[in-house]
């Protein structure tokens, strides 16, 4: 993977995404872990609370996360775990991306790198602490402090107005196409992610195009 080198041309922002950008991330392993049944169960607190509107919550800091746990552990379909063990599980979801940490060194070199993400505390502190790749980021744009979702246009509306910039300094690689679609019409460049070598030619395409 490279990026050709552009001459004379003001170092723009890349906004990263986390989950299936920069890790993998699979709920069901919490889900079968913490289910009474395994199968049936699983797919009911996958349900509950791994997608949907109580975990968009969490997301934008509205419920705290230990709060969130507690719920879990209140729930019939849950077994009867401790927070503690709760939190592990919670967090055991993730995998390295292939490709990642090499990518976004290369990126480094023409841009700074901004991470933003819909993800909760317990996750990120988690991510920041045993995943390398997130400590190559300038900085966190995270919706549990601002509030926001990035399938909202106010989310990128908001960047904008917070950090002084302009929305072509930016662009967003993410891999859900309501979250580029709500960069576009806030005037932000998207990239949908599907591997790391299409996202690369992409943004090597848009910044060669102008």
């Amino acid at each position: 993977m490279h990026l050709p080198v552009t001459e004379s041309v003001p170092m723009s922002i890349i906004l990263l995404d986390i989950g299936n950008v920069l890790v993998s991330v699979d709920f069901m392993p919490f889900c079968r872990a913490v289910a009474v049944d395994p199968v049936s169960g699983a797919e009911e607190i996958f349900r509950h609370y791994c997608t949907g509107t109580l975990k968009e919550k969490l997301e934008t800091g509205l419920i705290a996360p230990f709060e969130y746990l507690a719920a879990i552990a209140r729930d019939p379909l849950a077994k009867a775990l401790s927070l503690h063990d709760l939190r592990q599980e919670w967090q055991n979801i993730f995998e390295p991306l292939e490709g990642a940490l090499e990518a976004v060194r290369l990126l480094r070199e023409q841009h700074a790198i901004w991470i933003m993400s819909d993800t909760d505390p317990l996750h990120f502190t988690f991510l920041l602490n045993h995943y390398p790749v997130l400590k190559e980021a300038d900085r966190y744009w995270l919706s549990f402090e601002h509030g926001r979702m990035k399938s909202s246009v106010e989310a990128f509306s908001h960047l904008l107005e917070r950090s002084g910039r302009r929305g072509d300094e930016f662009t967003l690689i993410d891999d859900k196409a309501e979250n580029c679609a709500a960069a576009s019409t806030a005037g932000i460049r998207s990239i949908q992610f599907r591997s790391w070598e299409d996202a690369l030619q992409q943004l090597w395409e848009q910044e060669r195009n102008g």
